[in-house]
């Protein structure tokens, strides 16, 4: 009786390694689903920066930028601001630093210009 125990543990360790598996990679799919896939947006950098900085702060009434993005696929250039309540605006540029969109970080568009 003893090999049949052996089998069902193995059986069992196999089971549960195979679904570690499934939840692990479907955890670091989930993670990278909202990422860039093609790797091209970087950080805005030197006068952009400032420029960005400058118009998203303006359109969310003041906050602390907390990440820019450049040569996004749909809008040149994406500021995230956090709120003095602690949520999270992303403001949309165009090329000319205007206001495209705002989003909420529950994704509701505060503005679509």
């Amino acid at each position: 009786m003893a090999p049949h125990l052996t089998r069902n543990k193995k059986a069992g360790l196999v089971v549960g390694a195979v679904t570690l598996l499934v939840l692990v990679g479907g955890g670091a799919a989930i993670a990278t689903a909202g990422e860039d896939d093609d790797g091209s947006d970087q950080p805005i950098t030197g006068s952009a920066l400032e420029n960005a900085e400058e118009a998203a702060l303006e359109e969310t009434g003041g906050g602390t930028v907390v990440e820019t993005e450049a040569d996004d696929d749909e809008d040149p250039y994406e500021v995230e601001v956090r709120l003095g309540d602690g949520s999270q605006v992303e403001v949309e540029l165009d090329e000319n630093f205007q206001v495209l969109r705002t989003e909420s970080d529950d994704g509701d568009e505060a503005n679509d210009s």
